[in-house]
Parts: C-alpha cells; structure tokens; sequence
C-alpha cells in the first residue's frame, strides 16, 4: 500500500496576516532517483602550506524531480477531502504555488533583522548644500529574506537547504486552464553551521539541530562500516597456506 512509505517533504514558515504558518509540502510521490552532489572543501594550494588543511566545510546539494498530479488527489478525496477539493477547484496549482513561495523573499517583521548602510558623501560637487563635518550619513535600509528550508528524507536525514533552483513544466490543464499535472526539478544547498549562524526566524534552532543531528547519523554510520572494510582487507591479504 502507497500510504505504507514515509514521504519527502520540505518544511518551513510562511509569513501571513496573522503571523508565520508552517509550511508543509508533502511530496506527492516520492521521486524514484535523488542526485547528492558534494563539492570538497576548498584547500590551501601555496607552496609549503598543508594541502588537507581546510577552513570550511564541503558543499552538499540534493537535485530531484516531483511529479504532480490532481486526478490522484481527487481519486483519494475520501481519505483528505480537503485536498481533494483543492484539486477539483485548482489542480495541482496550490502545490505549485507553495514551491514557488520558496523562492520569494519576504520581508523581515519589525523589530526584526534591519540592515544599515552606510553611505559616504562628499561635500565637493555635490548638488546640495551639506556642513563641512557632515561626510556621511547612514540610513536605515529594510532586508528581506528567502525561506529557512527543512528538507526531510526520511527519519535519518533532515537538512536545512535553500532552495537554489526550480524548474516546472505544466502538462496538462483542466478548463480553467489549471494545471492537473506537472513535473518538477528542484535543487537544493544545504547549509552550513557557519551559515545558519547568521539567519533569523523560527527554523533557526530547529534548522541548527537537524544539521547536527543528521551529521551524528553519518558519522555513526561511516563508523558502522569499519566493521565490513576489515573483514574486506583480510580478505584481500594472501593466504599462508
């Protein structure tokens, strides 16, 4: 039975009139193939330097397509009516949107993150008349931000990313021209602890210990295989007799 298998999903908060929602994107269908692309760390290349000394982390990305399709959520509509309505009524659009939610930046609440800049200006040449002291002025400038993104793969990887690349190709349509079926591509950068401390909102502490949580679990598990590699090299060696 298809509801028998864990699900993908991408989890993360959606600012709305009445606060941050979370947004919960539940694969549909799981994709069949995942590309997990890893970048080395970048390493000291002057001459005398150690060559394995490194001051950052390896890049980590995950690459995959998503298939997208109303007349399923429709068929199913007894077990989530709620979803099977949105189907009826929009396709599979409401998906499409929250994916593309993912990409808009939005701005940070008041009180928040507030960036400022500081301008320098010369008093020579300038169109306005400014004091001789007066050689900068700083100005108050209002950020905004992507998405802190949870890609969670089943219980043993869970990974802050950001989504760097979304491609969707509309199939077919109902007689609103809604989409009913689509297939997506998305990649994904998964964060670093250095990058992680930098960001705000909500995701950050749980984002924080997803990112060390699931690295425990590679580690444990690099440390499982020892245990295969030297029955392996026994094997390799010769035989006395």
């Amino acid at each position: 039975m298809p509801g028998q298998f864990i699900k993908g999903a991408l989890v993360s908060f959606m600012p709305t009139f009445i606060g941050s929602l979370p947004n919960v994107i539940v694969f549909q269908f799981n994709p069949e193939t995942i590309t997990h692309t890893w970048t080395p760390a970048s390493t000291e290349t002057q001459a005398g330097k150690d060559p394995l000394a490194t001051k950052d982390t390896p890049g980590e990305q995950f690459s995959f397509p998503l298939s997208l399709d109303s007349n399923d959520t429709i068929a199913n509509s007894d077990a989530n009516p709620i979803a099977g309505g949105l189907a009826i009524t929009s396709g599979v659009y409401t998906r499409l949107a929250a994916l593309e939610m993912l990409l808009y930046p939005t701005k940070v609440p008041d009180g928040g993150l507030v960036g400022q800049v500081s301008a320098s200006i010369s008093a020579a040449g300038a169109s306005f008349s400014l004091s001789a002291t007066s050689s900068s002025a700083t100005e108050t400038v209002p950020q905004s931000e992507v998405p802190l993104v949870l890609f969670v793969w089943g219980p043993q990887r869970i990974v802050p990313v950001r989504v760097t690349a979304l491609t969707i190709t509309e199939k077919l349509y109902d007689t609103f021209l809604n989409p009913t079926h689509a297939d997506v591509q998305m990649t994904l950068r998964v964060l670093t602890d250095n990058e992680l401390a930098g960001v705000k909102g909500e995701l950050k502490t749980v984002a924080t210990i997803a990112n060390k949580y699931t690295q425990g679990l590679r580690q444990v598990h690099a440390l499982a295989n020892l245990g295969d590699a030297a029955e392996s090299i026994v094997g390799m060696l010769p035989s006395p007799f």
